[in-house]
Parts: structure tokens; sequence; C-alpha cells
């Protein structure tokens, strides 16, 4: 299996004949054996970037794609040596699973014994060996996409892009795959491009995440920076849940209608702090930083979510341990951490 393989974008847009701009100028360098997720809100151009490495669309003139030092800029799809893996899974009907598998071998021309050899290898490593023979409308969807990845990696790919592979399945199969598809892309080391606007899917598969908007790029990190180190308010409030409250601040401290809260470094001038739901602590309503009123109180099994009103413009959620009750009216008191405030 060739593993490693580097991908490097180089003011990469795309403007599709009608004049929609799909995609601004974006260089981007992917290193051989990475996961890179592309995350984002539909339309924002990630599966745009997709189809450009892909080879499926060309970039605008002067973009340029590389695998490792090689253009290939204007080489189709099929002279590309890539795998792909899509929504809708795209297998063959009128194939068996197997069949299915062989396609791309065939395709190559490999000799029987060396696509059987690979068929089997790829049956057993999706643990769909028993499914060998089964046609494609007699497969689940988590199945399907099982046999789809399988074709995918036979073909040894340079590279493997996946666009919206889990959207079509059910919330416990997406989590069962996801976790399948990180230990298949580890141990292939394999380079990746994965398309979603799923963002557990995003932060448990990607080594970085590259947030979109708009056909621009928000913002490229860990998903651990990208996280707690959002760049923008754009990529603040896409991950994840982020709580907004208005004030200004004064002596050290940020000051607003339901309290103050003590910061580490304030900025002079700012009018806005950012903060997780995990990053504040319910206390009794007279002892904390802020007050408020809970408005709406879910129950969801190992933990309650708040959603919280009179500390500011806009209504806060917060979370708190499953075990402890709370009803509509109930008044709270609210710490922050001052190391988990952002001001951006």
């Amino acid at each position: 299996m060739p593993q490693g393989t580097s991908i490097r974008l180089e003011g990469c847009a795309k403007t599709f004949e009608d004049g929609t701009r799909a995609l601004e100028p974006m260089t981007l360098e992917i290193e051989g054996g990475e996961t890179v997720v592309f995350l984002g809100p539909s339309g924002c151009g990630k599966t745009t970037t997709l189809r450009i490495i892909a080879g499926l669309e060309n970039p605008d003139d002067g973009g340029r794609v590389f695998f490792d030092q090689e253009d290939v800029t204007d080489l189709p799809i099929e002279h590309r040596n890539v795998g792909m893996v899509f929504q809708s899974y795209a297998l063959f009907p009128n194939m068996n699973v197997e069949e299915n598998i062989a396609y791309g071998l065939k395709i190559r021309k490999l000799p029987q014994s060396e696509i059987s050899t690979r068929v089997n290898e790829m049956l057993d490593m999706m643990h769909i060996h028993e499914l060998r023979l089964r046609t494609i409308d007699q497969l689940s969807g988590g199945q399907r996409q099982r046999v789809a990845l399988a074709r995918a990696i036979a073909v040894q790919p340079k590279v493997l892009l996946l666009d919206e592979p889990l959207t079509a399945l059910d919330a416990l199969l997406r989590e069962r795959l996801r976790v399948d598809i990180d230990e298949l892309l580890r141990g292939l080391g394999i380079t990746a491009v994965y398309v979603t606007h799923d963002q557990a899917e995003a932060m448990s598969l990607g080594d970085r995440i590259v947030v979109m908007n708009r056909g621009r790029v928000a913002q490229v990190g860990d998903p651990r920076a990208i996280y707690f180190e959002p760049e923008d308010a754009f990529v603040a409030d896409f991950i994840g849940t982020m709580n907004h409250i208005n004030g200004i601040v004064r002596e050290g401290y940020f000051e607003t209608e339901g309290g103050r809260i003590a910061l580490r470094s304030p900025p002079e001038g700012a009018s806005e702090i950012f903060f997780r739901p995990e990053n504040a602590t319910i206390v009794e309503a007279s002892k904390g930083m802020l007050a408020g009123r809970v408005s709406a109180a879910f129950f969801l099994g190992d933990r309650t979510r708040l959603i919280v009103e009179g500390v500011g413009q806009e209504k806060l959620t917060i979370e708190t341990d499953g075990r402890a009750k709370y009803s509509e009216g109930d008044q709270i008191g609210i710490d922050i951490d001052p190391e988990s405030v952002l001001t951006l």
C-alpha cells in the first residue's frame, strides 16, 4: 500500500460557468499519512476542494495541485490514483460484494491471482467476508459503506478521499463506523482527506481540521486548537456550543448586567466574551460571579443542559451533572473559569 503521499494546493480557486465563486484562492499543505478533515456548513467550498484534489474539477487559472513533487493539476482522476468514498456509496447494484471490490482491480488489468488476494484482504480488513456473495440490495447502510471503503482501498491509492461518507447512517452506526475508519486510516498510514459538516466526525478523525466558511479557510489546526483557541467568532460558534456575553472591561473585570467576571488579562475595549458550557459551574444564586434564571432544563443522561436568561442579551447554555435537578424559574449563580474565557 503506497503510504505518505503529500498534497499541496497552491492558489486553488474555483469559479463555475454561471459566475458562482465556490472557492477563494487556497494554499494548503497536507503531510503524507495525515488525515485532514474539511469542516463547514453546506456551500462553504469543502466538497469543491475535495473534487479539485480528486481531479473531478479543475481549479481556476493559476491554481496548482501537487502530489508529492508531481504537478497533477492537468491529470484526470483516473491517472491520479486516488480512492473515493461517497455518501451515496456509488456501488454497482448488478454486482455482488466481491465483484464490487474487484472492479477497480480488473480495470487496472491486474492478474486474477492478485485480484483474488487483494479482495480477500479487503473482505477480512472490513470484516465483511461472510457478505462476499451478497448483492448490494441485500446489505444494510453500514455494510454498503464498508464495501465502498474496501473497494476504494483495494486499488492501493496514493490518497483516500471521503465525501460525507457517514451522513446517510443512523447515529449509533455513524459512531461505530467512525471508530472503524479511524483505526483503518491509522493502520494503513495513508493520506486521507475527509469532508463533513459533522463536528464529532471532524474532532475524532482529523489530525488537522480545515474550517471553511463562504469559500474561504477560516482556521486550520489540530482539533484541540480549533475547539479551545478559535481565531474568530464564526469558528467559535460553529465548533461546539459557545456562550456570548456583552459588557465592558473595568479594573480587571468584565462587567455585565448579570454580574462581573474576573479576567486573567482582559484586553482594553473588549465588549464581548465567549465561554463553553462546560467551563461554567453552578453555585448558589447569591454566591456566583453571575446570577440568572433557568428558562429550560434538558436531562441528557450523563448531564443536564440548562438554558439560562437574565445574564446578558443572549441566553446562556450551561451543562451540569445529570443527577442535579433544575426546573424552569430556578434562580442560580454561575462561576466561570477565567482561564477559559475568550475575547475575539
